[in-house]
């Protein structure tokens, strides 16, 4: 078996909770995408990242089933890990910082592959939802305190691949950041925690707590 770490990414304030995450480091050990996809279906993650150039922090990334230009919770725990200023993605490049116990990514909204945001009318009829059929990926959310920019949100890939809901998703807050135009603290899935402020020309900073699991 290829060496890897497993990460807690978005951990709640507690440290619990949180997405877990395996790190491949030595990307080279798996050159091949065919390798890589089979690996991180193995594992069954909802992202595993392959390191192809540590100290430039370029990185590869996949699902159980398909590879990601990009992924919201995968670099930043993959950021926090190498402890680097960037990381190169198939999308672009990902701007990184460590501030205290947060580690903060910057990226684009457009880099984001496509999700359903649906809002209800409250965190309790988000707490009730049942796990949707496949077909659509739905990141549903409410307002916990609006004046605050507290949501409570959960996330369904809808992929089909095992992963039916998704704990912490840095990219589908990275949308809804966009779409409501304001800084928000989201609390995910059974505990999760991912802040997110705009930034100048588009860009979006997601940033949350971060563990070595294993």
């Amino acid at each position: 078996m290829t060496d890897y770490d497993v990460l807690r990414v978005f951990c709640g304030p507690g440290g619990g909770y949180g997405n877990e995450l395996g790190v491949v480091r030595d990307g080279s050990a798996l050159p091949e995408r065919s390798e890589r996809q089979a690996l991180a279906l193995k594992l069954g993650f909802s992202e595993t990242v392959f390191v192809d150039d540590p100290e430039r922090g370029v990185v590869d990334i996949y699902t159980p089933t398909l590879r990601l230009p990009f992924a919201g919770h995968p670099c930043v725990g993959t950021a926090w890990l190498l402890d680097v200023p960037e990381l190169t993605t198939p999308a672009g490049v990902v701007g990184a910082r460590q501030d205290g116990e947060f580690t903060w990514i910057e990226a684009r909204p457009e880099w984001a592959p496509p999700r359903t945001l649906r809002q209800y009318a409250t965190a309790t009829e988000v707490d009730a939802l049942a796990v949707p059929p496949p077909g659509e990926w739905i990141y549903a959310w409410a307002w916990e305190d609006e004046s605050a920019g507290r949501v409570r949100a959960r996330a369904f890939p809808g992929r089909d691949d095992g992963i039916d809901e998704d704990e912490a998703t840095g990219a589908a807050a990275i949308l809804l950041t966009t779409h409501l135009g304001r800084a928000l603290n989201i609390r995910q899935g059974a505990g999760s925690q991912l802040l997110t402020a705009p930034q100048p020309e588009g860009w979006v900073e997601v940033g949350g707590r971060v563990l070595l699991e294993r």
